[in-house]
């Protein structure tokens, strides 16, 4: 089975003030784009067995067999494809909730292959969104047939970013993300997305929100956005409603980056928003020739890697592809 998983960004971004369970709850507006990874997909034999490393060390190119019988390989350096990994947590967990309701044939392990596309730690959920499309793998593979509900609940508590791969192109979560609603594609079709290369910590960026006081409830207050409206909007009208309050204490964390920000603003003349927790940054357009003459200049000026990808762009793998393919 051959799928490809897309990244996502978040377009709008409010953050509140960390609860008792250690979370913070959210509101945001989640879009995939056209930046995918792609997962190959293969029944092989074998039972439930315990963690061990096949030849080649984790993230260089080895494989290592989950606690389901789960084996990935992935050829990026310093990527773990052990129990580290989202795959092999969510579908090792699914293999074993699931092991009883399998039809014959189909009480083995499986093989992973993940080729990279996604930058690590650039706030595009690429991770969380490979996670989710095996699991939706598995569930088609092995007949179990779970709906998209049922799948987020079980996905969510493998992290927050995963509910909305199981929903998209375009929703809206609050909650600390499990709470997804679906919304309208933007009439915005295209984006201009900067890959900084720097890997952010996510936990870094919450921590130093918490120490500037961040984070207001207010803001997430749902029902004070008309988002069918704002997805009717064209960019210039959109961006500048957009927020991503972990833009501060980001910026905080690497002055380069906000100073990346603010020299691609002055390079385009239109606004510039950070996906997530970063490093990746975006500013929306109408069309692809734009899009793609944006990435160009930012290309020239910063010497940073820029692409024009699709906002919410239909693709089609093995999981949708269209009948009869």
């Amino acid at each position: 089975m051959r799928l490809l998983a897309p990244a996502k960004v978040n377009l709008h971004l409010r953050v509140g003030p960390r609860r008792a369970d250690g979370f913070h709850p959210l509101l945001s507006w989640f879009v995939t784009v056209g930046l995918f990874d792609k997962l190959t997909l293969e029944e092989a034999a074998a039972g439930l067995y315990p963690s061990r490393q096949t030849p080649g060390h984790a993230g260089a190119g080895g494989a290592t067999e989950g606690a389901a019988g789960i084996t990935l390989r992935c050829g990026l350096p310093g990527l773990p494809t052990d129990e580290r990994n989202l795959v092999v947590q969510i579908a090792s967990a699914w293999g074993n909730a699931t092991r009883g309701e399998r039809g014959p044939g189909h009480v083995g392990g499986v093989r992973a292959t993940l080729t990279k596309q996604i930058p690590v730690g650039a706030g595009l959920g690429g991770g969380s969104s490979d996670a989710a499309r095996v699991l939706l793998g598995l569930n088609q593979l092995w007949g179990i047939d779970r709906a998209a509900d049922r799948l987020s609940e079980f996905a969510a508590r493998f992290g927050s970013d995963l509910p909305f791969f199981f929903f998209g192109p375009s929703s809206v979560c609050s909650g600390r993300g499990e709470i997804v609603r679906p919304v309208p594609r933007p009439k915005v079709g295209w984006m201009l997305l900067v890959l900084p290369g720097v890997s952010m910590p996510t936990v870094e960026v919450y921590r130093r929100f918490d120490a500037m006081g961040l984070g207001r409830e207010q803001d997430l207050r749902d029902d004070e956005v008309d988002w069918d409206a704002w997805t009717k909007l064209g960019s210039e009208e959109l961006l500048p409603r957009l927020v991503n309050d972990l833009e501060a204490p980001a910026f905080a964390i690497a002055p380069d980056l906000g100073a990346l920000r603010s020299e691609i603003e002055r390079a385009l003349g239109r606004t510039v928003r950070m996906s997530g927790s970063g490093s990746s940054l975006f500013t929306l357009y109408d069309d692809r020739g734009s899009a793609e003459s944006g990435a160009a200049v930012v290309q020239e000026k910063t010497r940073q890697r820029a692409l024009a990808v699709e906002v919410a762009p239909n693709f089609s793998d093995d999981l949708n592809a269209p009948r009869g393919q």
